[in-house]
């Protein structure tokens, strides 16, 4: 059994305190956010059930919390207070504050303003 394996592997919970499996090889009936997500589930308040672990040379163990999918509740709808809530937030993104013009994306926070103003900007200063 390979060494990076074996630090994966403690099924009992003695070494992490869950049950702690290699990436890849967790039981079937456990699932991550992700996974519950996209079969329209959430976990609903339960304790982590396990984890799946891997170990990188260069990033040290990086570690994925498992849920368990009997579990796990439907997805809450959206109601259309929070439709409204998130198209405001997006119309905000897209709004550029120098120009308050809506320009279609959402502006890059490392500029801060849409390409138009950019582009201005750079010609300005040129």
């Amino acid at each position: 059994m390979p060494s990076a394996y074996a630090k994966c592997f403690d099924p009992n919970g003695a070494r992490y305190g869950i049950p702690t499996y290699p990436w890849r090889m967790a039981p079937n009936g456990y699932a991550t956010r992700r996974q519950l997500r996209a079969k329209g589930l959430r976990p609903g308040g339960q304790p982590v059930a396990a984890q799946v672990m891997v170990f990188n040379r260069h990033r040290g163990a990086r570690v994925a919390f498992l849920y368990r999918e009997v579990l796990a509740l439907p997805v809450r709808p959206m109601t259309s207070r929070k439709w409204g809530a998130l198209a405001l937030a997006m119309l905000a993104r897209r709004t550029c504050p120098r120009c308050r013009l809506d320009v279609g994306y959402c502006i890059p926070t490392s500029h801060g303003i849409c390409g138009l103003c950019l582009v201005a900007e750079e010609q300005h200063i040129a």
